[in-house]
């Protein structure tokens, strides 16, 4: 599904060469759901930006469901991107001024499906996402959970093969982040293959995989029961996540 190899990222200002990712090697299958961890400066936003086609890299290979993304254009990167991908964020960006329904629509209309196809897919989504009857209500009529879900909803309406989630349950509380991680679960059951950066580490034991990044390189633990085990054998706490 998404494979990058010696991957690096340097960001070069007139004095400064900054080293945001090297020798970077990560693999995620189709049907996986991978928790991306690490500390803040250690290049999971670079990851998740050259994941997401939103930032071009420095060197190495990047194959994103067969393709190889390496050379393409803006045109060619910008299609691809609204054909296999879907994202969710942080801060929902939802358009205060659009209802539900408003808000699922844009992206699709950027697709060029017609609009039957677009309230067919909209209805379903935010179906899927237990937001039906609320479709013409507007963001701020909401909770913070509910409008998450609406990002989901929208991101979903496109169909993804993979969906990145930027720190989704980042400003929700518990109980809030709980039923917007049991509804990410669902939608991986379902076959969606999901790469979700987290600083939660009971949210990353509860997935396939943690790859955990540290000075822009990966540590690729795998959830084996209630721990983490490297490549070594060598188990790690939860909270080491």
């Amino acid at each position: 599904m998404l494979r990058m190899t010696n991957l690096s990222k340097v960001y070069r200002t007139h004095m400064i060469e900054t080293h945001a990712l090297r020798g970077f090697e990560i693999d995620v299958r189709e049907g996986e759901f991978v928790t991306v961890t690490g500390p803040s400066g250690s290049g999971k936003t670079s990851f998740l930006n050259i994941a997401g086609l939103l930032e071009e890299f420095t060197s190495g290979e990047y194959i994103l469901d067969g393709v190889n993304v390496k050379g393409l254009d803006d045109n060619q990167r910008s299609r691809l991107r609204n054909e296999k991908l879907g994202f969710i964020f942080q801060g929902f960006n939802l358009i205060p001024d659009l209802n539900l329904y408003d808000n699922v629509d844009v992206p699709l209309r950027y697709r060029g499906f017609n609009a039957t196809e677009r309230k067919k897919r909209i209805e379903d989504a935010l179906a899927k996402v237990g937001l039906a009857s609320r479709m013409k209500h507007y963001p701020a009529e909401l909770s913070g959970g509910q409008q998450q879900r609406v990002a989901i909803a929208r991101a979903l309406a496109g169909t993804p093969k993979l969906l990145l989630a930027d720190e989704p349950t980042g400003n929700l509380d518990t109980a809030m982040a709980r039923g917007v991680m049991e509804l990410l679960e669902e939608i991986n059951a379902a076959g969606t293959t999901i790469l979700m950066v987290t600083h939660d580490p009971e949210l990353a034991v509860r997935t396939t995989r943690n790859v955990h990044i540290i000075d822009g390189q990966v540590s690729d633990l795998v959830r084996r029961g209630p721990t983490l085990v490297d490549s070594k054998g060598l188990a790690n706490s939860a909270a080491s996540a």
